[in-house]
């Protein structure tokens, strides 16, 4: 229980330091924007607004999924997790195409070359990088999937400020259809990763199969006193998983025997798959049936 609640706060504190760098380049990007009058840099400005909201969102949603189980929530509130990485999904779709009605409805504009305003955008770029990198990170150590949607999301706003940094060079050098196709192929990117966290969350959300039941049947088929599994079904409770089953035992055995079995059971799933909610039917099986 420790450990989970020490993750749970690792998570927020994770989420806490990105919002923060989020505001850091929120900031940025306005100066860089009013100062050289660029729509383009203002209108990623907005979008780092939205970032910055959804970092706020996205700690409240870590610390309610990390709160126990209650009476309105009888197996926890881990799916509210995946719910958020659903919803950084969607905002990622959402990206994907405003960047491609950006690229091919752009007005031409002279765009300012001034250095600082540049090297500010540099900065941003690759605190972007620096960010996203780190958070993946934290996500694969904490198997968290809110952050590793969230580090998707940092990192598809570096693709969106390399279009707008490329954008820059090549208008002034007078290319602009290649800076359209740029930011077309960032957006196929963009929706790239976004159909993998739609790939992840909705299986989830609806409640797929997690383990195939024959391998669950393979790893308890040897318990002493079991003569058979039935009905074998498994879920995604957020990055965990649930196993429940009918398992048929000696019809002359005790209820302490039978229970034994299934706390057998319940260790094996444990050691052998890394499967800690495990609900277990005991039926009486005659040997004529």
């Amino acid at each position: 229980m420790q450990e989970s609640s020490d993750r749970d706060k690792q998570i927020r504190r994770v989420i806490f330091i990105e919002g923060s760098a989020n505001f850091f380049i929120l900031l940025v990007k306005t100066f860089v924007g009013f100062s050289t009058g660029s729509m383009a840099i203002l209108g990623d400005a907005i979008h780092s607004l939205t970032d910055v909201a959804n970092n706020v969102v996205a700690w409240f949603i870590a610390k309610i999924s990390s709160q126990p189980a209650d009476r309105e929530h009888p197996y926890g509130h881990q799916k509210f997790e995946t719910l958020a990485v659903l919803g950084l999904a969607t905002l990622l779709t959402a990206l994907a195409f405003e960047l491609s009605l950006h690229a091919i409805r752009r007005e031409q504009t002279e765009i300012a070359t001034d250095p600082i305003a540049l090297g500010l955008m540099f900065v941003v770029l690759i605190t972007n990088i620096g960010i996203a990198a780190w958070e993946r990170a934290w996500a694969k150590k904490l198997k968290s999937d809110l952050l590793l949607a969230d580090a998707a999301h940092t990192f598809a706003d570096s693709l969106t400020t390399v279009v707008v940094i490329v954008g820059w060079q090549l208008s002034v050098m007078g290319y602009p259809l290649l800076d359209t196709v740029c930011a077309l192929g960032v957006a196929g990117l963009v929706l790239y990763l976004a159909f993998g966290l739609f790939k992840k969350a909705i299986p989830v959300l609806v409640d797929s199969i997690a383990i195939e039941p024959d391998e669950i049947v393979q790893v308890v088929k040897g318990v002493s006193g079991l003569r058979k599994v039935d009905r074998v079904r498994s879920r995604w409770i957020g990055s965990a998983r649930a196993v429940d089953m009918v398992v048929y035992v000696d019809p002359h055995l005790t209820i302490s025997e039978s229970h034994a079995i299934a706390d057998e059971i319940e260790k094996l799933l444990e050691e052998k798959l890394n499967i800690n909610d495990v609900s277990i039917h005991i039926e009486p099986h005659s040997n004529g049936d």
